[in-house]
């Protein structure tokens, strides 16, 4: 298995299978993200934005908190606060502030968010089809199989966000 090898030229052997296999994983996981990206940039979006979007669109009509948002990502944003302001600029979010607790931000998708999601919907389900379907049905799934089984071993150090307290419902975004 010379590929991974020939691709970044080195010379070297690993020094060891489990150095070739992640290294492997970036290779591709960096290779499919970048992918990605080329396809929501085309809407003025990052993948990182769209990922936001779509776990907004998926908590509808109630939002969630900026914490809870975090929780639900794909992949880590260490500025979550920062990303959803640019969001807010570019109108396709709003927040406010709990009723109860003043210190709680609730987000939700503005109307302009999901018109932008429902333009994206068609050639973004496109996308796993077009990176990933060339391998057929076993080896798709033993892939997710072995990268969760992968994932197993995983410490996660940012601290379990608990968002099971029931706040006021918020308001529904409008474009004002």
């Amino acid at each position: 298995m010379a590929g991974l090898k020939r691709e970044i030229k080195q010379e070297r052997p690993f020094s060891s299978l489990e150095e070739e296999a992640l290294l492997n994983l970036l290779r591709t996981s960096d290779c499919l993200h970048r992918a990605f990206q080329r396809r929501s940039r085309d809407w003025g979006v990052t993948s990182t934005q769209y990922n936001v979007l779509r776990i907004l669109r998926g908590a509808q009509p109630e939002g969630l908190t900026c914490s809870a948002i975090g929780d639900r990502m794909i992949t880590a944003e260490p500025d979550i606060t920062r990303l959803l302001r640019r969001m807010k600029t570019l109108k396709l979010i709003c927040q406010h502030r709990d009723l109860r607790d003043r210190r709680v931000v609730w987000t939700q998708i503005s109307p302009p968010g999901l018109e932008l999601l429902r333009k994206m919907d068609p050639e973004i389900q496109n996308a796993p089809r077009e990176l990933l379907g060339h391998l057929n049905e076993a080896e798709l799934t033993d892939l997710i199989r072995l990268l969760e089984t992968a994932r197993r071993s995983c410490q996660d150090t940012q601290a379990k966000v608990s968002c099971s307290g029931k706040q006021d419902v918020p308001l529904p975004c409008t474009t004002a």
